[in-house]
């Protein structure tokens, strides 16, 4: 057998751009920065980890494809539009994680299964339809690379919505009540960032896991429920 080039683990981050984030997208920006900072100081930990930004509103922008954050000089800048349609987010994801899996495995990685971070500030405007689209891409045998999904909601984002659309409850976040909503993202940002840095780290080591932090301010959405 040939030797691998080492194990690697996909992470999407997968961010609503609808026109109520107006308010906090430069938080969010600030935020994708800092992991990136983060990730630059923690190389070994980096190595491990392909990162991937992707948002969504009615229509969905691959923002940065998957990519290891050594070899960028800065993350793109995500922006608003109308429209918060979960379902064309989980339908690119259905045939980009897939691809990129492949990709990775033809470069001689073994790959982790993938983990998507999902951030969205309000309901779906595509109810009845996102429901389908999200089944297949989390059926593990109708989609074999299916991803671990951990879903935060922060504004008008239901804990139920946020539970459905996590892959376990224990992945679900929601934040806590008066909590203003660019510090949620402050503090969803820190949490991404150390998930990315632990899982890139246990990656690397002996323990292949998914680590994922719940962000301060926030509560486990199963409990609101």
């Amino acid at each position: 057998m040939a030797e691998t080039a080492g194990r690697v683990l996909p992470v999407y981050l997968v961010a609503d751009e609808s026109v109520s984030m107006t308010p906090v997208v430069g938080e969010l920006n600030a935020g994708l920065q800092s992991l990136h900072d983060a990730l630059l100081r923690e190389p070994l930990a980096a190595a491990k980890v392909r990162f991937s930004i992707i948002g969504f509103s009615e229509d969905v922008i691959v923002h940065s494809a998957l990519s290891d954050l050594r070899n960028e000089t800065s993350l793109p800048q995500l922006s608003v539009r109308a429209g918060t349609a979960y379902g064309v987010a989980f339908s690119l994801l259905i045939d980009r994680i897939p691809a990129d899996v492949r990709a990775l495995k033809r470069e001689g990685f073994a790959v982790h299964r993938p983990a998507v971070f999902f951030l969205s500030d309000g309901q779906p405007t595509d109810p009845g339809q996102w429901e389908p689209v999200y089944a297949e891409l989390t059926d593990r045998e109708r989609t074999p690379t299916a991803p671990n999904i951990i879903a935060c909601g922060i504004g008008e984002a239901r804990a139920e919505t946020i539970l459905h659309v996590a892959t376990r409850p224990e992945f679900a976040f929601v934040a806590t009540p008066g909590v203003e909503v660019g510090f949620a993202i402050a503090e969803f940002c820190t949490a991404l960032t150390r998930s990315v840095i632990r899982s890139g780290q246990a990656v690397g080591g002996d323990t292949a896991e998914l680590v994922v932090e719940r962000p301060d301010s926030f509560r486990m959405a199963v409990d609101v429920v």
